[in-house]
Formats: structure tokens, sequence, C-alpha cells
């Protein structure tokens, strides 16, 4: 395993300097962002690339959260009032200002959260497409649309969407500007107001987001962000929800749930995974492992979607396992600000736990270190080598249980079924990825597996990035849908206003009576379907 030098170092040598973007002025000004808070105490953040404190934070109590929302609510009616395209054309403007400043966005990515550099700019990338896919499509989408009426030429049917109001948004750390700014984006397109919970860990990242968006022309009291623990705020925050978008664990969004049940409120949850991938004995091996490097380590194994086990035909096993640790092998890992790393740090001690403990109990229950396996205190706090094992079986905690770092498990497997079989061995459910020469074929195994989204030779960024298609998860992997034209219409409530002309649904001459009228009625609906009418 290797190293990337560092471009510059702190004058104790302990890791890069923060670059001139996120001083502590251009820090303490994002922190004026956050919604007025009074009385809780403020939280410090650690920067993962060195451990030292970053940024103090101020936290916000339950009648802060309630102050904002309020505010929210009554900025949302004259938002709701404004054309879609006026809405839109804000958020055409933040596409602009994303890439305009994209380096910056970067360095408080990487700053707060620790991945690599290249990590960081997929953020930045995906923040771009979700504004100009959503600011071009959302007038089309949320235009009233004509329906079938009940009898043709008499009944016109028309279907509206209006805003549910306000949206609580729960972010969390792992993508802070993606999933931090991606579903507060539909959401406002819808006319809606938005309280966000951001994580404290990179707060700064999704107030950048914020700043961004009122710089464009976003009213000011429309996007709330709030900061404090869900113990502390988060019934709050659920109090103030129209509708709940949550991105987080399965525990987590069981709780959700159950809460947006009891409130009758609609709910959205990505959870957990534990996914796999399939590679199939006739793979492009020279793709297959450069994919499967992508797919496992991108943002340190930090990722919802990322692959944590690999399941490979019994024909290319050796193979592609001796390419794949070959690789992984020589992936350069350590704090740096610049596109020198291709992985970065774990963003936490939390994090840096787990996939220790995991680890570590898979050898102690016979699995092998094929890569990796070691801590690396020497580059930061938190770093941890990309590793691959093999013979993890049953009863060994990483062989379910999701890790969220730098760690696969390698399977083989004889056959096509017995892959898919394993592969579905799971309560999660959220991405998946098989490699083959024969698309068809791979794609007739894509969809025998039990996962919302699946990527044919590729890890996982073509079905995210595929935005006009739906995203999210089945089993405990979640509920509802991000992306396409569902995560906009998902912030609606949808509303069918009916026309009757010329006559009454009731029998037109008094002489007709029930009884002809069923009759007349019974002969136009054999008629109708005779005419094939929907």
């Amino acid at each position: 395993m290797t190293a990337t030098e560092p471009r510059t170092l702190g004058s104790d040598g302990r890791g890069p300097v923060l670059p001139a973007s996120i001083n502590a002025a251009e820090r303490e000004r994002l922190v004026g962002l956050v919604a007025p808070s009074h009385n809780a105490p403020p939280v410090t953040t650690t920067a993962p690339f060195t451990g030292e404190p970053f940024v103090e934070l101020p936290q916000c109590t339950p009648d802060d959260v309630a102050a904002a929302a309020e505010r929210a609510r009554r900025a949302q009616v004259d938002w709701a009032q404004r054309s879609v395209r006026d809405r839109a054309a804000v958020v055409l403007r933040l596409h602009d200002l994303v890439l305009d400043e994209r380096d910056r966005l970067m360095d408080l990515i990487q700053a707060e959260n620790g991945k690599a550099r290249r990590d960081a700019y997929l953020e930045v990338a995906d923040i771009a497409i979700t504004c100009r896919y959503y600011g071009r499509s959302a007038p089309s989408v949320l235009a009233p649309s004509r329906r079938r009426g009940l009898i043709p030429g008499l009944t016109v049917a028309e279907e509206l969407h209006h805003p549910v109001g306000v949206v609580s948004i729960i972010s969390p750390w792992n993508y802070p500007l993606s999933l931090g700014a991606g579903d507060t984006i539909p959401a406002l397109l819808a006319g809606n107001a938005v309280i966000q919970k951001a994580d404290n860990q990179t707060a700064l990242t999704a107030l950048a987001a914020l700043d961004l968006a009122r710089r464009a022309g976003l009213p000011e009291d429309l996007w709330q962000i709030v900061l404090g623990r869900g113990s502390a705020i988060g019934p709050a925050v659920l109090d103030a929800a129209d509708f709940i978008m949550f991105t987080g664990s399965t525990e987590s969004g069981r709780h959700i749930a159950a809460e947006a049940g009891r409130r009758l409120v609609d709910c959205a949850l990505e959870l957990g995974g534990k996914n796999a991938l399939i590679v199939l004995d006739d793979a492009d091996l020279d793709r297959a492992v450069e994919g499967a490097v992508r797919a496992c380590f991108s943002s340190t194994g930090q990722l919802c979607i990322s692959i944590e086990r690999i399941y490979a035909h019994d024909s290319i096993h050796d193979e592609f396992v001796r390419r794949f640790v070959e690789r992984v092998s020589a992936l350069t890992i350590g704090p740096s600000f610049s596109f020198d790393t291709a992985v970065g740090s774990l963003t936490s001690g939390e994090q840096l736990d787990v996939t220790s403990a995991h680890v570590a109990d898979a050898v102690a229950a016979g699995a092998t270190v094929l890569a990796g396996g070691r801590a690396r205190p020497d580059l930061g706090p938190f770093f941890f080598e990309p590793t691959v094992l093999s013979g993890v079986g049953p009863g060994m905690e990483c062989h379910r249980e999701e890790t969220f770092g730098p760690l696969v498990s390698v399977y083989r497997v004889g056959s096509v079924a017995e892959a898919i079989q394993q592969a579905n061995d799971s309560t999660y459910g959220l991405n998946a990825s098989v490699w083959g020469r024969d698309t068809r074929r791979a794609r007739k195994v894509a969809m025998q597996l039990r996962a919302g989204t699946v990527n044919v030779n590729e890890a996982f960024a073509a079905a995210w990035g595929s935005i006009d298609a739906p995203m999210g998860g089945m089993g405990d992997s979640g509920i509802g849908r991000r992306h396409g034209a569902s995560a906009l219409l998902k912030y609606t409530e949808a509303q069918t206003i009916a026309t009757q002309r010329l006559l009454n649904l009731a029998p037109p001459f008094e002489r007709l009576g029930d009884a002809g009228f069923a009759d007349v009625m019974t002969r136009s609906l054999r008629l109708l379907k005779t005419l094939r009418w929907r």
C-alpha cells in the first residue's frame, strides 16, 4: 500500500494546510447562515485529515427549530405563487454558481469529510447535473395535465400538483453536498420550503450550498438549516414536516417511518446497504477490475451504494482476484487537497473502529487478508488501508453487517444461479453490479437481483448518474425513491379536478329510470372496451 505525500504540510507535520478558500473568516461567515440558536452549547468538529478542531458550530433547540419552520412556512406561501419557470430559473443559476465555486466546494467537502479530491469533485458534478435536470424538466412535470374522463367528451379530468408545504430533510455526513442539496433542489422546485437538519460533521458544506442558492435568488427564509443532535432536535424537525426525506441508518429510518405514520405525513428513506458485485465467466477482466476498485473504495467506502461483497465465477475467480488485489495494493492513500491520491481518510473515529473491528473479527475467525488490513495513523488519525478479504463466512461480522468503510469480501461461486442466490441473501437491497461481455445475459442476471438499482458493466455511477430514472432501496435499504420525475412529484399533493359537461351523471330522462340508465351504461361500457378505450 502506497501513500502519496501531501502537497503542503502544516507546521507540525501532521497534515495538509487548509486551503485559503476555507480560512477562518470564511468558516465563520458560513456558520452565520445557521438558523438562529440561543441556548444550546456549541459543538466543535474535527478535521479528519489531522484530528484537529475545525469549526465551532452553534446548536439549535427544539424552539429554534419551530421558529425556523414558522419562518419557512411564511416564505413558502409567496414561493408557491411563483411560476415553476421562475423557480426553475433560480435553480439554473445555482447550476452555474456551483461550477464557478467548484474548487471551494471540493475544499470544504474534503476538509469536513476526509475523502479524496476526485470523490469530492463527483459531488460537485452531481449537483450541477441535478440542477440542470430539474431546472429543465420541472415546468413540464409539474404542469397541469389532462386525464381521461369518465364519459368521453362529457367528462373533463385534470391532474394538478400542489406543494405539500414544509419538507424536512435529514442529510448525512458522507455525501454532504450531493445529499445535502440534491434532495432539497426538487423539494424547492415543487414549491415547498425546506427545513434541513445537516449533520454537524459536514455542516459547512451544506451551508455553502445554501449560500449559493441564496446568491442564485432563493428567498432567504425558504431554506433553513438547523444543527443539533438527533436526540435533541430530531422530534422538532419531524414535527415541522409535511414530508420527511431521510438518508441514514436503517434503525433510524424505522423510527422516522413510524413517526411519519403517526402524523400521517409521507416520507422517503434511503438507508443502509450490503451491496453485491457479480463477475460473470465472460467478463472483461480489465474493465471489471477497474470498476470493482471504484465500486469498493470510492469515498473510502463510505457510500451507501458502494460494494462490500464480490462474487466471482469459479472459471475466472483466481485471475480476477490476482488482478484486483494487485490494483488495490497500488492505490495511493493519504491526506491531500489535490488530485494526487486515490483514497482519503475515514471521517471519524467511529467509522475507523467499525472497520478495524470487522477486519479483526474476520481474521480471528479464519478469513485471509489479501490486501490492506491496517489502520494508518502515520497518515492521519482515521486512515485505514483499502482492504480485501477472502474466506469470509457466516458468523463473521462483515459477512452480513454493513461496514461502511474500505473493506470488501471476495467469494468464489460455481454458477450464475449461485451468484444470484448469494447476492440476494441479504436483508438489504440498495445497489448491485454485474459484469459480463454478453450484456443481454448480464441484464437478465441484473433483473433477478433484489436491489433498487443495478449497474451492468459499471460500479454505481451509471445508475446514480442516470438522474431521469428513480433511485432507492428495497427491503432494509429503505422506501421511496429519489431522482426522476417521482422526486419532484413526491413533494406534492396530487389533485384531480373533473368538470362534467352538458349532462349530469344521472338518468338523462325521467322516464328512463335507474334500471334503464343501468342498461344504457352497461351497453356503453361494453362498447368502450370494444373500441379499446382506456
